[in-house]
């Protein structure tokens, strides 16, 4: 689990995802719950690398948009030109978790053009930062749809419509539904309501015993549900 598996990459796109999000593997994961965090250690220890993960990503020869996840670590390691430089000749967008809107500035300075900030939308904020996030995401909005961590979740959290419902009236960007989709039946409930919806843990989990197999069989079953 060090690098990029392209073989998967392109069996999610043959399975109908309309994008991918990688994830760039971090020693202190602090948005995510045991199977990202499990994945995680996995890599690392495995002798993962941002740089590594970029470019395997860009060789891997998906036509779908890719957007990388990763926390600011590892970025202000790098510094932005150079995270944008790599970021931008690989990925459509880029989510930083813990990067807070009104503390971007500099990496929005720095992001090469066409490369999009996402930034999320989380349950209990503020009308005003809200709108904030609305203001400056680009390509969509992350909506976080439950309190907590990542992972995945049998039934979608009420929180998530009151949020979409006020992102709504703030923004014309596309607004996606993550963390806590857990089954196809609950990304169904969330695209209800959203304009799609991230799926990160469930597929993920199979992943860490090995069952690739599982997690196209899944995916395919995430897509079917939300056609």
């Amino acid at each position: 689990m060090a690098g990029v598996d392209g073989d998967l990459l392109r069996g999610l796109e043959d399975a109908g995802a309309d994008a991918i999000e990688i994830g760039i593997p971090f020693s202190d994961p602090v948005m995510d719950g045991p199977v990202i965090q499990e994945a995680s250690r996995r890599a690392l220890e495995a002798g993962a690398t941002l740089e590594g993960i970029v470019r395997a990503a860009a060789s891997a020869g998906v036509s779908v948009p890719i957007v990388l996840m990763t926390y600011l670590n590892p970025v202000l390691a790098l510094g932005y030109e150079r995270f944008g430089e790599l970021a931008g000749g690989v990925a459509s967008g880029v989510i930083v978790p813990d990067l807070p809107v009104d503390e971007a500035g500099g990496w929005l300075e720095a992001a090469p053009e066409g490369l999009a900030t996402v930034f999320l939308a989380a349950p209990g904020t503020s009308g005003d930062r809200l709108a904030q996030v609305a203001r400056a995401s680009r390509g969509f909005v992350y909506c976080v749809s439950t309190y907590g961590v990542t992972g995945a979740r049998d039934t979608l959290s009420e929180t998530a419509r009151s949020l979409v419902t006020a992102m709504r009236s703030m923004t014309d960007t596309a607004l996606l539904l993550g963390v806590g989709i857990g089954t196809p039946e609950a990304a169904a409930g969330a695209c209800e309501l959203a304009d799609g919806v991230v799926v990160g843990s469930a597929l993920v989990r199979p992943l860490l015993d090995g069952d690739h197999v599982g997690t196209l069989d899944l995916a395919r079953k995430f897509r079917a549900a939300i056609r």
